[in-house]
């Protein structure tokens, strides 16, 4: 397959302080990816320099262009969507408002999010901040598709919702892997749900890639010693 998003040696400080020491990571086109690993060990810092969000040394490529030197707005105009954790919805517009302030020219407009999420469409004309939390992230979501993104950045996206609304976001993405060949990265703490969805992982600690693979070769004491489940 083609890569898509190929990062070799990430390198990526909060000031003095070094958190990434060489992270290497590949998504090919049309494949789900997991980035792995407990609590601070470097994911959505991870994230963060993909999206342009922070600088990093290393090799950071998408489509075969040198991402590192772009800032955030042309990193997503090349095709990065992303679903930041906490969801961050504009509050105070509608959910229609949301989708179309993101928009750009693809097959995902208004009509095609609401049938992902038929919530959506039925509460189009509700602001953001009256939605419950899983119907947010559903925004979320559907707001980053409105970009008509290739590659979909998931970070944390069902972390503390309620079992039923995290199905609901499993089967959206499922469909998403099945129906449409988009590739995702896809960061989260359930490892039944990502072994269901996901072709390969990638596992960080402390920064620094540890463990990359498909997830039959994920054995319980891999898993037990740097996840912690």
């Amino acid at each position: 397959m083609t890569a898509l998003l190929e990062v070799s040696g990430l390198e990526a400080t909060y000031g003095a302080s070094q958190a990434l020491f060489g992270v290497n990571l590949r998504v090919d086109a049309g494949e789900v990816v997991a980035l792995m690993g407990r609590n601070g060990m470097g994911k959505t810092t991870t994230v963060k320099c993909l999206c342009r969000m922070m600088p990093a040394s290393g090799v950071l490529q998408f489509d075969g262009q040198d991402l590192s030197r772009l800032p955030s707005h042309r990193a997503a105009r090349l095709g990065i969507g992303l679903v930041p954790e906490g969801r961050r919805c504009f509050r105070d517009l509608t959910v229609e408002e949301n989708l179309t302030a993101a928009a750009r020219p693809g097959a995902w407009d208004v009509a095609t999010v609401g049938q992902l999420f038929p919530r959506l469409a039925e509460r189009r004309t509700q602001r953001a901040a009256s939605l419950s939390g899983g119907e947010q992230q559903m925004l979320a979501i559907g707001r980053a598709l409105m970009t008509n993104p290739r590659l979909l950045i998931l970070d944390e996206a069902t972390e503390g919702l309620a079992p039923i609304v995290r199905q609901e976001i499993w089967a959206a993405i499922a469909r998403l892997k099945r129906d449409t060949g988009l590739a995702i990265l896809i960061i989260d703490k359930t490892l039944s749900e990502l072994r269901q969805i996901s072709d390969r992982g990638v596992i960080l600690t402390r920064g620094r890639s540890v463990w990359e693979g498909p997830f039959d070769a994920l054995s319980p004491d891999l898993a037990h010693r740097h996840l912690g489940v």
